[in-house]
């Protein structure tokens, strides 16, 4: 059964309110606590290891399915093995996300293993959060590796955010693309205190005419400690754009390692990156508005995390 809590930690990682629409499978703890399969969309657990197959028919249009987790056992390391295959000509949107709430002393940890095989001509919209509290002292600790393997003309869209809370994570995507296959990547993560983050995202561009985009936005605060390596790999007649932009505040640390590689000669390969502070302007504007200096503070990083 579901408390209190978990409600909470569901709505802000995955937006259910109540029971989702569509497809879902929820786990808690290491176990499966409900699942609902449809017409199209079939959940199936594994055999062999911790985790689910989810399999989505050719010509599923505007279905959805929720596979969240929720993580409320101090001292539970948690280690999930889930596969997404998706047909050909579909337009569905995949909810993944992990919520701790740790209120001892010991760390509690989820390593969430995720591949995806797009078929052809297929959108898929894929939205992971991450999100950690509780008033104990044990780490929260979220170790998200994610593959996808896009057929021809096949388009992802990955929204990866990090609300708060999580005290330590290593962030894994890799992405390969074939002809005429695109994705973006959309990736947000707060970091505060003694936390550390790292994201390591890789895009292979196979296929004639695969495009990529990575757009990464971080605020950094107190002692924490970001570390960002972005490598985009250009193998045919592609385009690609990296883009990383980071606010550091206080004592914070940010490193960001934008590699890209190209092996043909119509690669079309660009990256930028970006760090620095809140700009004075930008505070003293707002204060003339009737905002206090904190209260302007908290309403920039808002938006540049929007």
């Amino acid at each position: 059964m579901l408390n209190a809590i978990d409600k909470k930690i569901l709505e802000t990682v995955a937006d259910i309110h109540d029971v989702p629409q569509g497809a879902y499978n929820i786990r808690k703890n290491g176990k499966g606590e409900s699942r609902k399969t449809t017409k199209n969309i079939d959940i199936v657990t594994k055999t062999d290891k911790p985790g689910i197959d989810v399999i989505i028919k050719s010509n599923t249009k505007n279905e959805s399915v929720h596979v969240p987790v929720i993580l409320s056992a101090t001292g539970l390391t948690d280690v999930v093995y889930n596969s997404f295959f998706v047909g050909e000509n579909c337009d569905v949107v995949i909810v993944a996300g992990c919520g701790i709430h740790n209120s001892g002393c010991a760390k509690t940890q989820h390593d969430g293993i995720h591949d995806f095989h797009v078929g052809k001509n297929s959108h898929v919209k894929y939205i992971e959060k991450h999100y950690g509290e509780g008033e104990g002292t044990g780490g929260k600790v979220l170790n998200p590796k994610t593959t996808f393997e896009v057929e021809d003309g096949g388009f992802v869209e990955l929204e990866m955010v990090q609300i708060k809370g999580v005290d330590n994570t290593i962030r894994d995507t890799e992405v390969t693309l074939h002809k005429n296959a695109r994705v973006i990547v959309t990736e947000k993560l707060l970091t505060y205190l003694n936390q550390e983050a790292e994201s390591n995202i890789t895009v292979d561009m196979e296929g004639e005419n695969s495009s990529a985009q990575i757009i990464s936005r971080s605020v950094a605060q107190g002692n924490s400690s970001q570390k960002y390596h972005f490598n985009m790999v250009g193998n045919n007649k592609c385009k690609g754009h990296t883009q990383c932009d980071a606010i550091i505040m206080d004592n914070a640390k940010v490193v960001s390692i934008p590699e890209i590689s190209a092996f043909n000669s119509d690669a079309q390969l660009i990256h930028e990156a970006a760090i620095g502070k809140i700009a004075s302007e930008q505070i003293i504007k707002l204060m003339s508005l009737g905002l206090t200096e904190k209260e302007a503070e908290e309403t920039i990083l808002e938006g540049f995390l929007k």
